[in-house]
C-alpha cells in the first residue's frame, strides 16, 4: 500500500541571478511500513524535502500525497491539524515544551487535538521507550538521549502514517545515537511504522530498507539495502 506520494516537487529561494532549486523536480513514492534513509552532504537539500514532506513548508511546485491526501491542497489552518494526526515529527534538538514532564510531552498532540489519550498505547510507548521510571521528570532532568526518547513517544502517540526523523542522532555521543536508531527500527517493526530518517551518516543509512540519494536538490540514487 502506498503511503507517501511525490510528484515533481520544486522548492525554490530567491529570484533571477540569485535563484536557487533547493529541491529540483523530485518524485518517488514509499510504501506503508518502509524505513528509508534519504541522504546528502549538507546543503544538498535533504531537510528542505523533508519540511516539505512535513507540511512544515509549502512547495514552490508539485504534490505531496500522504495516506491518499495531497496535503497541500489543504489550507494552513486544515494543514496544521492534518500534520498533527498523520505526521510525525522528530528533530535533532527535541523540541521538548521545558515546563511539561515526561507523560505530557507524550501526550501534547492529543491534547491539542482536544482528545483523550489511549491510555493503552501511551504505557506501551512509554515501556518500549525505557521511561517508566522518568514519567514525571521535566527535559531538563532528562539526558540528551531521554529527551529524543521522549520526541520518539510524541511523534508515534497518535499512530501517525508517517514518521519523519531530521538528523535524529546528530546531538547525541555514539552510544545514546545506537539506541535511538534501534528506537526507531523497533518503532518500524513493533509498530508497524513508516519511518522516514534524514542523515548525513552512512552507517546509519545502512539500517534502512532503502536508501534515496540527494544532490543539489535532485534523487541521483535510489536503492534498497542488501539485508
Amino acid at each position: 500500500m502506498e503511503i507517501l506520494k511525490v510528484e515533481n516537487l520544486v522548492k525554490t529561494y530567491g529570484k533571477g541571478e540569485n535563484k536557487v532549486d533547493a529541491v529540483n523536480n523530485i518524485s518517488f513514492s514509499i510504501q506503508k511500513g518502509e524505513f528509508v534513509a534519504i541522504v546528502g552532504a549538507s546543503g544538498s537539500g535533504k531537510s528542505t524535502l523533508l519540511h516539505l514532506l512535513g507540511g512544515v513548508d509549502r512547495p514552490t511546485l508539485g504534490k505531496v500525497i500522504i495516506d491518499g491526501k495531497d496535503i497541500y491542497s489543504l489550507s494552513d489552518d486544515d494543514l496544521a491539524i492534518f500534520r498533527r494526526r498523520k505526521i510525525g515529527l522528530i528533530y535533532q534538538f527535541y523540541n521538548l515544551i521545558p515546563i511539561l514532564n515526561v507523560k505530557e510531552n507524550i501526550t501534547l498532540p492529543c491534547d491539542l487535538d482536544g482528545k483523550e489519550t489511549n491510555k493503552e498505547r501511551l504505557m506501551e510507548l512509554i515501556r518500549t521507550l525505557g521511561l517508566e521510571k522518568r514519567i514525571n521528570h521535566l527535559p531538563n532532568q532528562l539526558s540528551g538521549g531521554q529527551q529524543q526518547r521522549v520526541s520518539i513517544g510524541r511523534a508515534m502517540i497518535n499512530n501517525p502514517a508517517l514518521m519523519l526523523a531530521d538528523e535524529p542522532t546528530g546531538n547525541l555521543d555514539s552510544k545514546a545515537g545506537e539506541e535511538i536508531l534501534s528506537l526507531l527500527k523497533l518503532s518500524n517493526k513493533k509498530f508497524e511504522q513508516t519511518v522516514i530518517i534524514i542523515t548525513h551518516d552512512l552507517d546509519i543509512a545502512k539500517e534502512a530498507d532503502r536508501v534515496i540519494t540527494i544532490e543539489d536538490g535532485k534523487i541521483v540514487k535510489d536503492e534498497k539495502n542488501e539485508k
